[in-house]
């Protein structure tokens, strides 16, 4: 148990202060630039990044070069360094605290399943990736679907390979399609997995929930497996941890709605 000297977590000091609570707050529920959390937060840009650069040199906040304006930077949330920051805090206050990690999973009994859009530019890597792995974990209890705004002629081989060899997943039929061929469906959630198709992404039938995960394309690490598959092996990872923290949020959603 803590003793009356401890010093008190440093997860506790960060996530104590107002601001710094509400910005991760908020990146839990999407990738923003500074501007936008300006805008969402309610404080000034200077407070803002001061306060950011906090929780990125704690290791709780990424930060990427938007691929579509080199100028921007979108921010993340590192929900498993979050998850182990919060376990750690609880076991410095009592041994019995640590939270034991729970499986990721989707409530059954739900009046109807949840349906998923994501979308990138090529929708031959990472949107397709993304729609195999969410149909993979969430075994048929999510309608998921992918599309491109400028869909490639086939899929990149090493996204079929890194589903196949990783998480035993054979996409090499599936061809990319259009998101115009989606436009009219009713979505629950869309999420862009591409900078620039986040700035054209259209609008769909009854408000989806929007989400933004700034994920550079892989197929632009090279052309070789030696240069090219470490990029696809890391992409996967990085979305499959977005998606195995998307489940409970699909879940809650879900039973929130009339």
């Amino acid at each position: 148990m803590a003793s009356l000297g401890q010093a008190v977590p440093p997860f506790v000091h960060l996530a104590a202060h107002p601001v710094r609570w509400r910005l991760l707050a908020t990146l839990a529920h999407s990738d923003y630039r500074v501007r936008e959390l300006v805008t969402l937060v309610g404080e000034p840009q200077n407070l803002i990044s001061y306060h950011l650069r906090l929780l990125r040199n704690a290791g709780l906040l990424t930060a990427t070069r938007s691929t579509f304006d080199g100028r921007d930077t979108y921010y993340h949330l590192n929900l498993d360094r979050c998850a182990q920051a919060l376990s750690d805090t609880g076991a410095a206050l009592h041994p019995r605290l640590r939270a034991e990690p729970a499986p990721p999973q989707l409530a059954t009994g739900l009046s109807r399943r949840p349906s998923v859009l994501f979308l990138c530019t090529g929708n031959s890597a990472r949107s397709p990736m993304a729609e195999a792995m969410l149909n993979h974990r969430a075994a048929g209890s999510v309608e998921v679907i992918s599309a491109g705004s400028h869909p490639k002629s086939r899929l990149h081989p090493n996204a079929i390979r890194v589903l196949r060899d990783d998480f035993g997943t054979n996409i090499a039929d599936q061809q990319p399609r259009h998101m115009n061929t989606v436009i009219k469906h009713r979505f629950d959630h869309v999420i862009s997995l591409c900078d620039k198709v986040r700035e054209i992404c259209p609008e769909f039938p009854e408000r989806p929930r929007r989400v933004h995960w700034s994920i550079s394309d892989p197929a632009t690490a090279g052309d070789t497996d030696q240069a090219g598959y470490p990029a696809f092996k890391r992409t996967a990872a990085d979305i499959d941890t977005r998606i195995r923290y998307l489940l409970p949020v699909l879940t809650q959603t879900q039973e929130a709605k009339p």
